[in-house]
């Protein structure tokens, strides 16, 4: 074992979101992302109904006969498949509603992640029979990415809440929100926290900006993301024990000379789940969209006294999501002993893990285009 630190393990520093893990072997996003799905569904009922009642599709097939849709954040699937199969359902109820004798509409859907993103798999395993039409388009949501008003439905699960960067001044150890010792705001200064506010505020005003000149007046943007209640400690949530956790292993390994302290305080996770009035804010300062429905739950209402979470299959979920990051800053050998560790550490808190899954800590919204602009 080494008894000095390797330079040769310190690699590029994560600037940013890296996509999930590929492929469709056992430990890949495609096999370990129904968490997400779940969590996404307990929201469903009321997205369908604003979508129902909002989307005025006579209006949109004056225009066009072609629906456009885009999922922005789609991964690898298969969540994004079934979420897109679902709004299309939903279109084509209103069109044999509300334009009974008028030819169906046709569908297009483009599948939006980062180019590194996995799209060979995303296509591999995209429904052979499907009523839509497919392309995919890489690029970051939070810049233009589709021309001028040529979508009429955009939707984003589990997305907004991963920062284009890491934020300013978090590695800097001059500055005030200087992060030494973690990798997330959890626990941290206020000034970090601070820090991963302004960081995503500035995102999401890119994010509609870029839509606004997309989307068509009076197409819809739904978005499923983390959040957390207005002034709740982020600490008091289960991923911000996961984060202290991580932290706390990767100190202990920076312990043991395998790595340094210094590559510890150089690593930041870009992800933030904003509260209601943050979101709402950044939606009312940007004034090209209304907020047509908006509300908080909990992404684990299955979790009861005789049901628990698995702590092996909920790191493996965290594994598939998140593990590129860490393996960017980090040699492997040293990622596969803090994923393997960290199973350990959360069994020994899953009662405080399981307490700490509360309601109001997933938000949904649903957003309209107005004819401003």
């Amino acid at each position: 074992m080494a008894t000095l630190v390797n330079d040769s393990i310190l690699k590029n520093d994560a600037a940013g979101p890296v996509p999930v893990s590929g492929g469709l072997g056992t430990d890949s996003y495609y096999n370990h992302s129904f968490f997400q799905k779940i969590a996404a569904n307990v929201a469903k009922d009321m997205i369908d109904e604003a979508i129902s009642k909002k989307l005025d599709v006579k209006s949109l097939l004056s225009s066009s006969k072609t629906i456009r849709l885009a999922d922005l954040g789609c991964a690898v699937g298969p969540n994004t498949f079934d979420a897109m199969q679902n709004i299309i359902d939903l279109i084509k109820l209103k069109c044999q509603t509300h334009l009974p004798t008028s030819p169906m509409p046709e569908f297009q859907v483009f599948f939006n992640d980062q180019p590194a993103n996995d799209f060979n798999t995303l296509f591999k395993s995209i429904p052979p029979k499907r009523e839509y039409f497919a392309a995919g388009v890489p690029g970051s949501f939070y810049e233009r990415l589709f021309p001028d008003s040529s979508l009429h439905v955009v939707y984003s699960s589990y997305a907004l809440h991963w920062l284009s960067k890491v934020p300013e001044g978090l590695e800097d150890k001059n500055s005030p929100a200087w992060n030494k010792g973690r990798i997330h705001h959890a626990s941290a200064a206020e000034e970090v926290r601070r820090a991963y506010a302004v960081q995503w505020a500035n995102d999401l005003s890119n994010f509609l900006n870029a839509r606004a000149r997309e989307i068509v007046p009076g197409g819809i943007i739904v978005i499923v993301t983390h959040s957390i209640p207005d002034g709740m400690e982020y600490s008091e949530l289960a991923n911000g024990m996961m984060y202290n956790c991580m932290a706390s292993i990767l100190l202990d390994i920076a312990k043991r000379g395998l790595i340094s302290e210094e590559q510890v305080d150089a690593f930041n996770l870009p992800t933030y789940a904003a509260p209601p009035g943050e979101f709402v804010s950044v939606v009312e300062n940007n004034e090209y969209f209304n907020i047509v429905t908006m509300g908080e739950s909990n992404p684990s209402p299955w979790l009861t006294d005789d049901v628990h979470v698995d702590m092996n299959e909920f790191v493996n979920h965290i594994r598939a999501a998140m593990e590129g990051m860490f393996n960017k800053h980090f040699a492997r050998e040293i990622v596969n002993e803090m994923f393997e560790r960290l199973e350990v550490k959360l069994s020994e808190i899953s009662v405080e893990m399981e307490s700490a899954y509360k309601d109001k800590i997933q938000a949904f919204y649903v957003l309209q285009r107005n004819d401003s602009g």
